[in-house]
């Protein structure tokens, strides 16, 4: 690999969480690495839309492999984060082989992939960057109500994994507090690259969009929200605002598109049925592109409703800034960092509360001055200072700082590149 950013080497980035390119963050990531001039390799799990096996894709080389689903409980994640594992390592070698790699770029979560890149830099001296996507340790007590031996163990992989990395990506400034003040990280090799959508993707297919009167289904209103339905992400709180507002104040104005999917979907749809507003709400399942932008194009109040844990006060949600990019007034729980995204582009409910989440809803549907002041201070917010454009300096200023030599000064020439 070279000393600087005008000889860069090649990278084999490590995702177990969703396939590529459907990781949208990984996926950027990737290309702004392959625009840089770096060789990029990608190993991810497959699905039935992102089938097994080796493709090549925009220049970059993705491998897949199976992996059972977890089931939900601890033992099914055991059996899936092990599967992964002895994936990650068998096609880390295959690439090795076959393409080459001078830097291992992991994802969590899970935290034992930090197990592939502490195997190679040890065996073969190849660099490891962490790039930080959740706290599992938080995530753990987000899902299952409790500490314990189960949440000590992943805070022991997560030490193990700061004092692995060479570099750590943080998504946000708590998450960079986290690698420091937990991981015992130099300041100086933690790098904040938020995930922010890339506004070119969006904002031409949003222009181009043609609004559809079918996605209303015939209400004057329409609430969206996009994002994985899991036990952390309060799409039920969405179901209850939709009972207050369509069956306790009859207001049949409105309409939800759920735009996701994951492990709640199903029970979502029943508690729909049982909450007798099913009629008013539509579930998509996973929306690409070609749904989801002119759905949120047409909508007029998008909706994050993760509840408030320690684990989401801590999480920049995607959905909220892919919100913004699009120009749509956000309604939310108040939590940490979702301020911090979103800052005068939202209206924060009391944290969760389902009433007051509906009160801020009718609220903004009442109010289409108001819509548009927040829709537009959130697309300047985006346009200013969040969007993915933004965030490649920043993620090229880490790849930099992998590339010095021991005890070279780090911060030289990054002045403007620093969170």
């Amino acid at each position: 690999m070279g000393a600087n950013a005008s000889t860069p080497g090649k990278v084999l980035m490590i995702v177990e969480n969703l396939p590529v390119p459907r990781d949208r963050r990984v996926w950027q990531e990737a290309l702004a690495l392959r625009a840089a001039g770096w060789e990029v390799s990608v190993i991810c799990p497959a699905t039935d839309v992102f089938p097994r096996g080796h493709a090549e894709i925009e220049g970059i080389h993705v491998w897949r492999h199976p992996l059972p689903t977890s089931g939900g409980g601890l033992a099914g994640y055991a059996l899936e984060y092990a599967v992964a594992l002895a994936w990650e390592f068998a096609l880390a070698w295959r690439v090795l082989f076959a393409r080459g790699f001078d830097v291992i770029h992991a994802c969590n979560p899970p935290e034992t992939v930090f197990l592939v890149g502490a195997f190679f830099k040890l065996l073969l001296g190849k660099r490891f960057v962490f790039d930080h996507h959740d706290l599992s340790p938080e995530l753990y007590v987000a899902k299952f109500g409790r500490r314990g031996p189960g949440h000590r163990l992943l805070l022991l992989l997560e030490r193990l994994t700061f004092a692995t990395a060479d570099v750590s990506i943080a998504t946000n400034e708590s998450f960079r507090q986290i690698a420091i003040l937990r991981g015992g990280m130099d300041p100086e090799r933690v790098f904040v690259v938020r995930s922010a959508p890339d506004q070119s993707r969006l904002n031409a297919p949003a222009a181009a969009a043609v609004p559809d009167p079918a996605i209303r289904r015939g209400a004057r209103h329409l609430l969206a929200y996009v994002g994985v339905m899991n036990s952390q992400d309060g799409v039920e709180y969405v179901l209850e605002a939709m009972r207050i507002l369509v069956a306790e104040q009859g207001r049949g104005d409105v309409h939800a598109v759920l735009m996701g999917d994951g492990p709640l979907l199903e029970g979502l749809k029943r508690m729909a049925e049982k909450l007798g507003v099913a009629h008013a709400v539509t579930f998509t399942g996973w929306a690409d592109d070609d749904v989801l932008v002119p759905t949120l194009a047409a909508a007029d109040v998008c909706v994050s409703p993760d509840p408030a844990n320690d684990f989401n006060h801590t999480c920049t949600m995607n959905k909220v800034l892919e919100y913004m990019a699009l120009g749509k007034p956000v309604v939310m729980f108040d939590l940490a960092e979702g301020r911090s995204s979103a800052g005068d582009a939202a209206l924060y409910a009391q944290g969760n509360d389902s009433r007051d989440l509906a009160a801020k809803i009718a609220l903004l549907l009442d109010d289409p001055d108001m819509r548009h002041r927040l829709g537009e201070l959130g697309r300047a917010r985006m346009e200013r200072e969040l969007g993915w454009n933004h965030q490649v300096p920043r993620l090229l200023a880490a790849y930099r700082a992998l590339t010095r030599r021991a005890g070279e000064e780090t911060t030289e020439g990054l002045a403007d590149d620093r969170p």
